[in-house]
């Protein structure tokens, strides 16, 4: 491997996600490029698309892939483990509260109930973003959250 993890998420309104990932999880845009057809109908993506590459705290990237023509939705109401495929996306982060506090605002719905779970160990939160997509929040901390 040469250079961190990427993960492509089609999406219908580029704007609005584009947003939500920089609002609400810190990622910041480092590279747009528009596909032609030439490219993208060849390399089994479709049609023409815009790409736009959006850097994760810890170094990733999320490609945010707006097709030209309409893209199909997947149902939501599978729950996560219940269909096969990319499920969600995971976040590693220090403290899980100031997510669980902006997400809302950016967009997301939270999916988890209490919003905040405890599981092995560590404190996780399962959100979708405003398109449904899930997001995975893991504190790093866990349940010892000493205080200072």
């Amino acid at each position: 491997m040469t250079q961190p993890f990427e993960a492509g998420v089609v999406v219908r309104d580029l704007e609005v996600m584009e947003r939500f990932y920089a609002e609400a999880l810190g990622c910041v845009p480092v590279h747009r490029s528009h596909i032609p057809q030439a490219i993208a109908g060849p390399a089994g993506l479709g049609g023409r698309l815009l790409v736009v590459w959006l850097e994760v705290p810890s170094g990733g990237r999320i490609k945010l892939i707006h097709p030209r023509a309409g893209a199909a939705s997947i149902p939501a109401a599978v729950p996560l483990a219940g269909r096969c495929g990319l499920a969600y996306l995971t976040f590693h982060v220090d403290d899980v509260a100031p997510f669980v506090a902006a997400l809302p605002s950016a967009g997301g719905r939270p999916l988890s109930s209490p919003v905040v779970v405890s599981a092995r160990g560590r404190r996780i939160s399962f959100w979708a973003d405003p398109e449904g997509n899930r997001v995975e929040l893991v504190d790093r901390r866990g349940d010892d959250l000493e205080a200072g």
